[in-house]
């Protein structure tokens, strides 16, 4: 890969990685930080990567970044705001967004980065399985629990709103 092409990937992939990765860690320090580290290998490697398969590298490269960031972090413990608004009530109304993003959260996490990859970002069911290292049937398989699990979650729209 040249660097013209690297320069095409940071300006085509960047938000996508990062919108990805975000749902996942929600912490948009975090979040840049796995984005960044994620730029740094694929530009350490941009020699033995071909500019076809770029995207894949790039997104299976910030997958298991922010597993390893996010096993670093299980570790540490701090007190932080969601915590505090996890132990706090609130009657005011939030949003299908708000609901919605809360049911994900609540998806074992192999579920949530297979449905994130599929229905936020878009990838193909053979796209997803090279970038978590999964077969194919085994990302339907869990992309249909994950969908089955916010179908329950949610319920019908109507006991939403």
């Amino acid at each position: 890969m040249t660097a013209s092409e690297y320069n095409k990937c940071v300006d085509s992939y960047a938000d996508g990685v990062f919108r990805f990765i975000l749902k996942n860690i929600k912490d948009e320090d975090k979040a840049r930080d796995v984005v960044q580290d994620s730029f740094e290998k694929m530009w350490i490697k941009h020699e033995q990567i071909s500019f076809e398969k770029a995207r894949s590298y790039l997104f299976t490269t910030a997958y298991h970044t922010m597993i390893d960031s996010i096993r670093k972090d299980s570790k540490q413990t701090e007190l932080s705001d969601s915590a505090v608004k996890q132990h706090s009530y609130t009657s005011e109304y939030s949003g299908l967004k708000e609901i919605l993003n809360e049911a994900v959260s609540k998806l074992p996490e192999i579920q949530k980065n297979v449905i994130l990859l599929r229905d936020y970002e878009g990838y193909s069911y053979q796209e997803i399985g090279e970038i978590t290292g999964l077969s194919e049937s085994q990302v339907k398989v869990y992309i249909y629990r994950a969908r089955n699990f916010l179908k329950n979650y949610i319920g019908s729209l109507d006991a939403v709103v």
